[in-house]
């Protein structure tokens, strides 16, 4: 339940409880209230339960699409939204990764028991009616939805209903998604399908379309259109399994067909997707961790391999790029510009056999639409800036995955460092900014020309500036791998452009405006400040602290940073800064940074997330930090030391040999590390390297209740 509260959209984390294996492309969820932009289907906060939805949203800020509600009811049909609300207690769920279970009581007495599990394109549900009239089912196809996160921006969806009773089946078509106005790409036959299968037969039935029923009507193509199916009252226990589809119909029939057969009992079902997350999350054994930070951790670990989500189904996928259909592999609800920090480093440690399908899945992007992913939703929004997906691919390719095409890899990165994108003198790709074409590096033109994103042409460019800078480093990573050093050189060598905006009188990062003038320190951010971007030069650390005259002084001005309650652990830009002071000489302070974050942003209830969890990229923060390391440049090999959090941490790596163990006597009321040894061989610098740890090694940490003088030496830092 750990982020699914709050009253705000970033009041907790925006996360549901779900049940789905991993990477499932549908989750299903209570649903509490009607999602969009900034709301999810569900909400510790509400107290009726109005169906169970099979969502594709894959974040708050993000859009819905082709989902499909089945809600239970008794007595009288009444299918619009509002009127089917069940109450509920929390006292009366059940809730985890495989399996949800919750007792509703309706106003008319008696109580509904809903039940839900799934596997990744089936979502398979039980409803136990106890002492109540006429038990029915509602399909929910089609609702008008909130554009955006307008409220008074209402978009009309035409879908379709089909309720088979010879072979208990309701199936249907919904147009639905809510990211349809960004981005070039209109996907024009998408659509979510789906095949609801009944374990009882139905007496009657009916269409509607929001509060109006069609008594007796087997098909409609309408808005808001719904099916209803009523079932003897003698009927005290339905089975509803319900594939899903981006294909056809037929396509959702034979996923049905595939992944939850007739006669699959739900607990057989709920069995297989708990053991598709024992096989992750038991990879993990943690040793002196408080109850909290057992939950904490599992938590999150179940956070970080939600996302993205598979698209393709029987080896083959709907492309909205080009509305067609293609063989191979898709995934699906991208939040790169979040998730390039940690938790792609993440996935690829602990779900390896993804990493080459994913890469692919980026590549059939780039060529059905010419570019590769930003933030994919179905097809491309343009949310957010940057072309982090260049950090992916070279993290995977110097992590040692090389089963995609190199050189299309190599082709890809080539454009988005090299191609501006249409009209970018003339347009600003503002967030959510509509009718534009894909963004890539918006402001490219001036970047390659003068080192620097103009602040009166593009939002953000203070942001821009250094992520493309960073982005450069990364496409230099990708064409050294394939053999293409001239370009790497070049571009390794803009990667220094992130110098062209740090303003040596204010000691700042600044936004400059096309002539070279500074905008002004509050310009030209995106999801942070002036504090968090003057931090921002992930890939040289050495070049940033030089700009800012040595480590004495840039540990000075971290301290100011902390101290003065500028650092923002809501948002992603900040989460590396507190491993910074490790590089600069000083990494006890950061250690204890690192500590008090742990404990401020993070808890064990609906609350728990102090910011988005954003595709699983706050919780991978916190994992990283826990085992005591953390991947400040994910285009490297390396990461940075911090504190760990237990006292033993065994680790079964799925490539690895042996185990990777991690000791850390103490751990939880000796934040500071006195020593490090890696195998017996004692290591100086705050630095561990991914060939280090990959193929399992004896990490043995001795704590300390005070600051210690460990990789704080002469030569230990990354300036020096």
């Amino acid at each position: 339940m750990i982020g699914s509260g709050g009253d705000s959209p970033n009041g907790s984390g925006g996360m549901i409880p779900s049940t789905a294996p991993p990477f499932a492309m549908t989750r299903w969820v209570a649903q509490t209230r009607e999602n969009f932009v900034s709301a999810t289907p569900y909400n510790q906060t509400d107290t009726k339960i109005h169906g169970f939805q099979g969502t594709h949203q894959p974040a708050i800020w993000m859009g819905e699409s082709g989902q499909v509600v089945v809600a239970p009811g008794v007595g009288t049909v009444t299918p619009a939204f509002e009127q089917r609300g069940i109450p509920f207690s929390h006292a009366d769920e059940i809730s985890t990764a495989s399996y949800y279970k919750v007792k509703m009581s309706p106003e008319t007495g008696g109580s509904v028991t809903g039940e839900h599990t799934s596997t990744s394109r089936v979502g398979h549900l039980r409803f136990t009616f106890d002492d109540v009239s006429q038990p029915h089912i509602i399909v929910q196809a089609t609702r008008n939805s909130i554009v955006s996160n307008n409220l008074s921006r209402i978009a009309v969806n035409i879908g379709d209903i089909s309720i088979l009773p010879s072979i208990r089946e309701i199936s249907g078509r919904n147009p639905e998604r809510q990211d349809s106005i960004l981005g070039p790409f209109t996907a024009p036959h998408f659509s979510g399908y789906f095949v609801a299968r009944f374990s009882e037969p139905f007496v009657s039935w009916g269409t509607a379309t929001n509060d109006t029923l069609h008594e007796g009507e087997m098909s409609r193509t309408d808005e808001q259109v719904m099916g209803y199916v009523r079932f003897a009252s003698s009927v005290t226990q339905l089975d509803v399994r319900v594939g899903v589809s981006f294909i056809s119909i037929d396509q959702a029939r034979a996923n049905l067909n595939k992944e939850i057969p007739d006669g699959t009992p739900l607990e057989k079902t709920a069995y297989t997707t708990r053991q598709a997350w024992a096989e992750k999350l038991d990879r993990i054994q943690i040793e002196g961790a408080s109850e909290v930070q057992k939950t904490i951790f599992y938590t999150s670990f179940f956070h970080t391999l939600q996302y993205p989500y598979e698209q393709d189904e029987d080896g083959q996928y709907y492309s909205g790029y080009d509305d067609k259909v293609h063989k191979g592999v898709s995934y699906t609800g991208y939040s790169i510009w979040d998730t390039f920090r940690a938790e792609w480093a993440w996935e690829i440690l602990f779900a390896p056999e993804r990493i080459q399908d994913m890469v692919t899945s980026m590549l059939n992007d780039f060529q059905e639409g010419g570019w590769l992913p930003m933030w994919k939703n179905i097809v491309e929004t343009n949310i957010m800036v940057g072309t982090h997906v260049d950090s992916l691919i070279a993290e995977a390719m110097i992590k040692g995955f090389r089963g995609f095409d190199q050189q299309l890899a190599y082709q890809a990165i080539y454009k988005d460092a090299t191609v501006p994108p249409v009209n970018d003198t003339t347009t600003q790709y503002a967030d959510r900014e509509e009718g534009t074409d894909v963004e890539a590096r918006a402001g490219l033109t001036l970047y390659a020309k003068s080192g620097f994103v103009g602040s009166d042409q593009h939002t953000e460019a203070g942001s821009r500036t250094l992520d493309y800078a960073f982005d450069d480093f990364a496409c230099s990573v990708v064409a050294r791998e394939t053999g293409h050093d001239d370009v790497a050189d070049f571009l390794l060598a803009r990667s220094q452009n992130y110098r062209t905006i740090f303003n040596n009188d204010t000691g700042f990062m600044e936004a400059r405006f096309s002539n070279g003038s500074f905008a002004g320190e509050d310009a030209g951010w995106t999801e942070g400040d002036k504090w968090a971007y003057t931090f921002d030069v992930i890939h040289d650390i050495p070049g940033l602290i030089e700009l800012k005259g040595g480590n004495a002084s840039f540990v000075e001005f971290l301290d100011e940073h902390f101290n003065g309650g500028h650092n923002d652990h809501t948002n992603e830009p900040s989460h590396h800064i507190p491993y910074l002071y490790a590089l600069a000489g000083a990494p006890s302070k950061g250690q204890a940074r690192i500590r008090s974050i742990a404990v401020a942003d993070y808890n064990s209830t609906a609350n728990g997330l102090a910011g988005n969890e954003d595709c699983g990229q706050m919780s991978a923060w916190w994992l990283f930090s826990a085992l005591g390391f953390y991947p400040v440049n994910p285009s490297s090999t390396s990461y940075v030391v911090g504190t760990p959090f237990f006292d033993k941490v065994t680790i079964d790596l799925p490539r690895a040999r042996r185990p990777l163990i991690i000791r850390a006597p103490g751990a939880a009321t000796k934040p500071y590390v006195k020593s490090l040894t890696v195998n017996g061989e004692r290591i100086e610098r705050p630095i561990l390297t991914h060939e280090q740890i990959i193929d399992g090694v004896n990490i043995t940490f001795e704590m300390s209740a005070e600051p210690q003088e460990w990789g704080s030496g002469p030569g230990m830092s990354s300036h020096e």
